[in-house]
C-alpha cells in the first residue's frame, strides 16, 4: 500500500487528546473529509473524531485517544493517507511528492540539479534544486515564467531560468 504525507503533529491541544497539525497541503479544509489517518513510519492507523482549524494549523482528535499522556508519544510524527484517498488536482498543480526528486534540466536539456524541497508560499511555490555537483542550491519561484514544463510520470521539469537565477 502507498501512502501520502499529509502533516506532521507537532504538539498537542489541550488535555483532551487533541493534537495540533502543520498541514502540508495548500487547502487545509482537506482535512474535512479525512475518516482515518496513518500515524509515523509504523503507520498507526487512527480514526478521526473531529477536527478543526486553528489559524494555519489543524487540531484532530482520535476515536479512543482521550487524554494528553495518550497522544504524546506521535508529537513530531507525520500523518499519512492511503495513495487511494488523495484528491484529484486541478490542471497544471502537482503534489509536492511529485515534485520533489525531479530532475530540472534548462530549454536547452543541461541538467541544472534535482529539486531536494518545495516551499510553500502564499504567492507562489518555491523549488529548492540542488546542483548537479551538490555545491550549490538555486531558489527557483514555480511561475510558468520560469517552469515550462512538468513531466511527474518522467519526474523531469525543464525551466527557462533568467539571468542571475542559475549561477
Amino acid at each position: 500500500m502507498d501512502y501520502i504525507q499529509v502533516g506532521k503533529i507537532i504538539n498537542t491541544q489541550g488535555i483532551k487528546g487533541e493534537v495540533k497539525i502543520h498541514p502540508l497541503t495548500d487547502d487545509i479544509s482537506r482535512f474535512d473529509e479525512l475518516e482515518k489517518v496513518y500515524i509515523g513510519e509504523e503507520k498507526v492507523l487512527v480514526y478521526i473524531e473531529k477536527n478543526w482549524s486553528k489559524k494555519e494549523f489543524v487540531i484532530l482528535k482520535f476515536v479512543g485517544y482521550d487524554d494528553i499522556n495518550e497522544v504524546l508519544k506521535f508529537k513530531n510524527e507525520y500523518l499519512y493517507i492511503e495513495e487511494k484517498d488523495k484528491i484529484k488536482l486541478e490542471e497544471d498543480s502537482y503534489f509536492i511528492f511529485d515534485i520533489v526528486g525531479c530532475n530540472v534540466l534548462d530549454i536547452n536539456g543541461n541538467k541544472i540539479g534535482i529539486v531536494t524541497q518545495v516551499i510553500t508560499n502564499t504567492g507562489n511555490d518555491i523549488y529548492i534544486i540542488k546542483s548537479e555537483d551538490n555545491s550549490k542550491n538555486y531558489l527557483v519561484p514555480a511561475v510558468k515564467q520560469f517552469i515550462k514544463k512538468v513531466d511527474i510520470e518522467n519526474k523531469e521539469i525543464i525551466i527557462e531560468p533568467i539571468e542571475g537565477l542559475i549561477e
